[in-house]
């Protein structure tokens, strides 16, 4: 079905989904997901302009979305609309188990809340993750897989036996203690997205791609690139700001430009971008949280980084709302490419990426493997995505 670029400065609700007129309920949610997730409020702080515009997304897709209202809007527009929030019951409501209050009597037309789009939003997304997702699509669809944990000590790892390059623990990393929620976030690596299953734990499988006269495409091994298949979402872009927020997915990496090569959701468009343009919207564990110790081992998705208050928003699966966390109490999985930051004793090693392995509940460590020869040790508020 044939689509337009959505219009958040338009009145009208088809061209504000970026829908035609004719679009069936399937592309109506399709479009609604996609636009609520780019604009949401807890993705976008401090942010009026993505208050607004998700407001006036979810008041269009409440209203096209329940059969009644649409006929009512495509005869008699918007106050049209409204009036179906005064007929007698059965007339229909913007999604079933929900609706936003009427109009004021006397006529005018009623728009949605930020309150009343979020609870629409949590309705109608509230036995799923929508932030962290594409259709099935992507590494961070779906909660983490139950994989049996599988760890052993600095000096005689499985699969090649390297040892670390740099050491901030005193002690081998153990695999006692965890809870089997995040146990699962660092078994074994057969089926793990990123690893090989003959190589052992460290061999990972995805790398740049090296374009040479021939169009002949070459996979080396290496540890410092996203895997292909990871959600991504884009900030910080200053020459196609409209694309911030978008969402799309890694295809690879080109290390002779130092860009990655990603697709954008529900679209054939491919973008090249600075490694700094990318937000990985990958699963975590929650821990150590003392306000809230019954979210501790609980799963959630990444959706956004507050750079002011060096927060992430996480998306928390238990509660279905987002939280506010800081480093220390987000256990990556294994297998996440992430970002060393802020390493005063080694700060050469600033900057640089590597692919977590493992990590030390009593320490809050992870090993992080930079190279097919160099593992470090570091703590988890040294480590960002």
């Amino acid at each position: 079905m044939p689509t337009t670029q959505p219009n958040l400065k338009s009145d009208d609700y088809y061209a504000i989904l970026g829908v035609p007129r004719n679009a069936d309920d399937s592309a109506l949610k399709k479009a609604y997901r996609k636009l609520a997730v780019k604009w949401h409020p807890d993705k976008n702080p401090d942010n009026e302009e993505a208050t607004t515009n998700f407001q006036k997304i979810s008041e269009a897709y409440a209203t096209l979305s329940d059969s009644k209202k649409r006929q009512l809007y495509d005869q008699y527009g918007k106050e049209g609309a409204d009036a179906a929030d005064h007929m007698p019951e059965g007339a229909g409501a913007p999604g079933p188990g929900f609706a936003f209050r009427p109009g004021p009597s006397g006529g005018g037309v009623h728009h949605m809340s930020p309150e009343e789009a979020q609870a629409f939003f949590d309705n109608l997304f509230g036995g799923i993750d929508p932030f962290g997702d594409m259709g099935g699509l992507g590494r961070s669809g779906g909660a983490p897989q139950n994989i049996r944990f599988s760890t052993s000590t600095m000096g005689g790892r499985p699969g090649g036996g390297m040892q670390s390059s740099f050491q901030t623990s005193e002690h081998p990393m153990m695999g006692s203690g965890f809870p089997a929620n995040v146990q699962s976030l660092f078994g074994s690596a057969r089926g793990v997205p990123g690893f090989s299953a003959g190589g052992g734990p460290f061999s990972s499988t995805f790398g740049s791609t090296d374009h040479n006269p021939f169009g002949v495409q070459t996979r080396q091994q290496e540890y410092d690139v996203i895997p292909p298949g990871t959600i991504i979402s884009l900030k910080g872009l200053v020459s196609r700001p409209e694309r911030n927020g978008d969402r799309g997915t890694v295809e690879y990496f080109d290390r002779s430009k130092g860009r990655y090569v990603i697709r954008l959701e529900d679209s054939d468009e491919t973008m090249s971008v600075k490694p700094s343009n990318l937000l990985q919207h990958v699963h975590i564990h929650i821990h150590d949280l003392e306000s809230k110790a019954e979210l501790n081992g609980t799963v959630g998705t990444i959706i956004a980084w507050n750079e002011s208050k060096g927060r992430y928003a996480i998306y928390s699966m238990s509660m279905k709302k987002v939280i506010s966390l800081k480093p220390e109490h987000v256990i990556l999985e294994r297998g996440t490419v992430a970002q060393l930051i802020g390493i005063a004793a080694r700060p050469e090693l600033n900057g640089k990426f590597g692919t977590i392995q493992d990590w030390n509940a009593d320490t809050n460590k992870y090993d992080v493997q930079l190279s097919e020869k160099s593992i470090i040790r570091v703590k988890a508020e040294h480590v960002r995505i």
